[in-house]
């Protein structure tokens, strides 16, 4: 049994970072100690990003207000939530927004084009935030407000957060009979 876990674990770990290198060429191969952290994190987030990415765009217009029952984000909502999450924790990091970005006002965006702008917009900061982060500083403790952890560990509720709710969107999309892009080949 445990073997066949450490196994399973095995292949995970080497698909999930030989497709962030295929995602990405970030990372410093000439030498590979030099912010490996912050680029792996970068790296893997990227596929994950571009997934989401993926899904917002194969959800119609009018599939934007779904939901799956009152109470529960819609698809739009879910998009922008990643978009905030992503501009909150770098934040809590010490990187401020764009001066053009209204944080607080992200759930008044409307349409799908405008959606899927904020969100690519919040991509791109939160990724250049992840590769400013400097070595000596991953285990400075910040305070999130839910919780006091390190700077390493923030950077890993960012992965964990987009591909939490990359989750969630491949769950609304099956619900409304659209395919993950990626699942189609």
């Amino acid at each position: 049994m445990t073997l066949k876990l450490a196994t399973l674990l095995g292949v995970f770990f080497m698909v999930t970072f030989s497709h962030a290198q295929k995602a990405s060429k970030t990372q410093n191969l000439e030498s590979p100690i030099e912010n490996l952290t912050q680029t792996t994190i970068h790296d893997v987030l990227i596929g994950n990003q571009k997934q989401v990415i993926q899904l917002a765009e194969a959800f119609s217009e009018e599939q934007y207000a779904w939901r799956p029952m009152d109470g529960v984000n819609s698809v739009s909502e879910a998009l922008l939530h990643v978009a905030g999450g992503n501009y909150f924790l770098a934040s809590k990091m010490g990187f401020a927004p764009p001066e053009d970005v209204d944080v607080m006002g992200l759930t008044k965006i409307t349409g799908k084009e405008n959606i899927i702008a904020a969100l690519k917009k919040s991509n791109e900061f939160v990724l250049a935030s992840i590769l400013m982060v400097k070595n000596d500083n991953l285990t400075d403790e910040v305070d999130f407000g839910f919780a006091k952890m390190s700077t390493l560990a923030g950077l890993l509720a960012i992965m964990e957060h987009n591909g939490e709710h990359k989750g969630q969107l491949i769950a609304y999309a099956r619900s409304n009979n659209v395919t993950p892009p990626w699942s189609l080949n």
